[in-house]
């Protein structure tokens, strides 16, 4: 089973940007968008053979989430059940026979930490959310998560120790979730590898420059470490200041 992640920093904008290539030629099972910035409706979006749910934001043009998949769930749900958290179209869960798909778009704590506070409550009751579905069967979760775990997972830490994204809030909440037995997959498989990022600013020419942040993940339940095939960084494809990511599991397509 082959699965990718994009935040897309809007569908509309990189539908004009190759969106529709990659998505055909990479032919995922099942591939998830966040940061969509739309409404569904507000543009003519169908493919082929997939199956298609939004979770937009309250406010139009921000936020939101949205999933493709060949392979129809049997339930889908919109947010994590906390009214607090459910206003911005940020997450997205199917469930399947085997296992449980989540699609998240993590608030940003943004600049001067404005945030983190509400970050806290949030990485708190998502985990909890989390928790409770792997009692009941795997999770695989991906999406933007908004922080760099490691110092391995951005290009210059020591600068950065403060900022939005590499606080040691939010990277504590990333252990805390980790130790709640789930999987960073890419770490798990290159747990080593450096100079891999999915986001790079739009100034200074920081991706030419590859000067970069792992912020985009798949994380799995761990007991069904033993399925993952590979974690992938698409690097090379542009139209957002994102790149996708994809897993392969040894998961049969169900039907």
């Amino acid at each position: 089973m082959k699965l990718i992640s994009w935040n897309v920093n809007g569908l509309r904008a990189v539908l004009k940007k190759g969106f529709e290539d990659f998505f055909y030629n990479e032919n995922a099972d099942i591939f998830c968008i966040q940061e969509t910035k739309m409404q569904e409706g507000q543009a003519q979006i169908e493919f082929k053979g997939y199956n298609i749910y939004w979770n937009s934001a309250e406010k139009k043009g921000y936020s939101g989430t949205a999933i493709f998949t060949k392979i129809k769930p049997k339930n889908v749900f919109y947010g994590i059940n906390k009214e607090e958290h459910d206003k911005e179209g940020r997450v997205i869960t199917l469930e399947f026979d085997k296992f449980y798909l989540v699609n998240c778009y993590t608030p940003n704590s943004k600049r001067e930490l404005e945030r983190l506070d509400y970050r806290m409550i949030w990485e708190d009751d998502f985990r909890n959310y989390l928790i409770n579905l792997d009692k009941k069967k795997a999770v695989i979760l991906c999406g933007d998560l908004n922080v760099a775990h490691k110092e391995i997972d951005l290009k210059n830490p020591k600068s950065n120790r403060r900022n939005a994204g590499f606080t040691d809030e939010e990277r504590n909440k990333m252990t805390s979730l980790l130790e709640s037995n789930f999987i960073d997959t890419f770490r798990y498989k290159y747990p080593n590898k450096e100079n891999c990022y999915t986001w790079w600013s739009y100034m200074a020419n920081s991706r030419a420059k590859n000067i970069g942040w792992r912020i985009d993940y798949f994380i799995v339940s761990d007991k069904i470490k033993n399925k993952i095939k590979d974690a992938i960084i698409y690097d090379s494809i542009m139209g957002s200041d994102h790149c996708p990511i994809g897993l392969e599991l040894e998961v049969k397509n169900e039907k």
